[in-house]
């Protein structure tokens, strides 16, 4: 952490100025860090941002410590996603990677979550936490059913991931009525050793703390991964259903439990 005791906020971005802080920040992790790449990314100014970015509601961590600070103080970032907004969008986000038919015609209230990032100096601590609170927060106010997005492995060999993805399939696949599929053009099967054949701490450590931590929460993951070359990752679709949540994982997800 900074040497400086934090002090958080989580809220949504007003204004052009912290959406702009976000997409730095997104920039710093997503492009600098990982590699990734895009369309609307803005190196000269290094903004990661795109097409849908006017759609979403940007849930922002800020630690007040760093106010001063140069890169200023937003640590921590979620974009969010509603069906009205993916309908002025013309569509969700990750409709380029995955079939949401299965989410889009069940009638329920849908939101959509992607660009979660944290700088690093804040990784591992409390931060996460407070992210996470404000999203729960948001989904409360707003009578979210059902949560979704992707997330990533960093590479797109799949060779050093199927040990991960093979344990994703077996334990974790969503349920028929949630389970969306990778885009045909990008399709890759997920199901790449048998079930007795992965060894499953080293399959846990190859999994991104952030996806372990939805499927802690309960989580599932769609059909089929996406490799996605433009953002140098390898992507799979979590999905969570807050009616299927039982009591102990919503007490992890809901700060007042």
């Amino acid at each position: 952490m900074t040497s400086d005791t934090p002090k958080f906020e989580c809220r949504l971005a007003a204004g052009p100025a912290e959406l702009e802080a976000a997409q730095r920040l997104r920039y710093r992790v997503f492009v600098s860090e990982l590699g990734g790449n895009g369309e609307l990314v803005d190196h000269e100014n290094q903004l990661e941002r795109d097409r849908f970015d006017p759609f979403f509601d940007h849930l922002l961590l800020f630690d007040h410590s760093r106010d001063d600070h140069p890169d200023g103080p937003v640590v921590g970032v979620y974009r969010l996603m509603q069906d009205e907004g993916a309908e002025r969008a013309g569509a969700f986000y990750s409709e380029s990677e995955y079939d949401l038919t299965p989410l889009k015609t069940s009638g329920r209230k849908l939101l959509e979550l992607g660009r979660s990032c944290l700088h690093e100096n804040y990784r591992g601590g409390m931060a996460m936490y407070h992210l996470w609170n404000g999203l729960a927060e948001y989904v409360r106010a707003r009578d979210i059913e059902v949560l979704f997005g992707v997330a990533s492995f960093h590479g797109t060999d799949v060779e050093p991931l199927k040990k991960a993805l093979s344990l994703l399939h077996h334990n974790h696949l969503a349920p028929e009525d949630l389970r969306v599929r990778a885009q045909p053009e990008a399709f890759q099967a997920m199901d790449l050793l048998p079930i007795n054949d992965i060894n499953r701490k080293q399959a846990m450590l190859a999994i991104p703390a952030l996806i372990k931590a939805y499927l802690r929460l309960g989580g599932f993951v769609g059909e089929g991964a996406f490799v996605d070359h433009a953002f140098n990752t390898t992507d799979v679709c979590l999905l969570m259903d807050t009616k299927r949540m039982n009591e102990r994982k919503t007490g992890l997800y809901d700060r007042k439990a």
